[in-house]
């Protein structure tokens, strides 16, 4: 099976319903704690978090300023 391109994800995600975003991420998250958890040191799994701190961290910081 071949790999999506970035673009095609983009359009799939859109089309889920938000709770459907909610499982999705949830899973993604799942999936890499457990690489994180087999090998600590995974960089894969470091990059998918650190850049998931500083999305949360970009977004949060957004939200502060609209207020």
């Amino acid at each position: 099976m071949l790999m999506k391109s970035p673009n095609d994800l983009w359009a799939d995600l859109g089309e889920l319903p938000e709770e459907e975003v909610i499982h999705m991420m949830t899973k993604l998250f799942t999936i890499y704690e457990v690489k994180l958890k087999n090998k600590p040191a995974d960089q894969e799994a470091l990059n998918f978090f650190r850049n998931l701190d500083n999305s949360i961290s970009q977004t949060s910081q957004c939200n502060l300023n609209r207020r």
